[in-house]
């Protein structure tokens, strides 16, 4: 898949169209964070991150932010870069994950948390998992994702 300057190699098995829309949802994201003062890194993560997407791979994203609070309750950031049906959204320690649908049935993730997340003294083991099954910063105004892969590395 040709994300973002051609960062991640082409995944196997997985359709051109649905490439094509795992890509839109990436590049929206992306642009959404970007726009946001409050969103201080976005990160994909798992397979799509690590270049080995299949057919059923959904997309998988973690936001920080300063103000993690107010997307805890309210889905209508999520309609701002359209990611399609809210279908669940669950606390996980102190992140929220809003997983979705698009019309075309890809699904996806978005744990939004604060950037207490990314710390790397020490990296949370659990952060340490997500790091290490594949993760590709794409918006990193600070570096603080950049600091925390190579925490983990």
């Amino acid at each position: 898949m040709k994300l973002h300057g051609g960062r991640f190699a082409d995944p196997a098995g997985v359709a051109s169209e649905r490439e094509a829309e795992m890509g839109r949802v990436v590049d929206r994201v992306t642009r959404w964070a970007g726009n946001r003062s409050d969103v201080v890194g976005l990160l994909l993560v798992g397979s799509l991150a690590r270049g080995a997407a299949r057919p059923d791979s959904d997309v998988d994203l973690v936001v920080l932010s300063t103000a993690p609070a107010r997307y805890a309750e309210d889905d209508g950031w999520a309609r701002e870069p359209a990611l399609g049906e809210v279908v669940r959204v669950r606390t996980r320690g102190s992140v929220t994950e809003w997983r979705y649908v698009t019309a075309s049935g890809l699904e996806g993730a978005v744990v939004i948390g604060s950037a207490h997340w990314a710390r790397t003294d020490p990296v949370d083991a659990g952060t340490r998992r997500v790091v290490t099954d594949g993760a590709r910063p794409l918006y990193d105004p600070a570096g603080i994702l950049g600091a925390l892969l190579e925490a983990c590395g």
